[in-house]
């Protein structure tokens, strides 16, 4: 009977320490996870910032507002821009 509880008590301490072994291994992992989150909310904040992450039409669009603007300044400057 005593070897049984000693062998019971012996189970219990090993559950004990593989739960402990798995918490400590969730708690990583969460952390992991947590870091990993803020990381790729800042990069997508540097690359909004840096224009990157637009789709094709995105930048379509903006090549030809570009263009408009180039439009307008040859037309303010007499010449055109190439005239010195």
């Amino acid at each position: 009977m005593e070897e049984g509880k000693m062998n019971l008590r012996l189970d219990m301490d090993v559950q004990k320490l593989e739960t402990e072994k798995l918490r400590k291994g969730k708690n990583k992992a969460e952390g992991d996870l947590d870091s990993l989150k803020t990381d790729y909310k800042r990069l997508r904040c540097l690359m909004k910032a840096a224009g990157l992450g637009k789709t094709s039409e995105q930048w379509c669009q903006k090549i030809q507002e570009e263009k408009i603007k180039a439009d307008r300044w040859e037309k303010k400057v007499p010449g055109g821009l190439d005239a010195k």
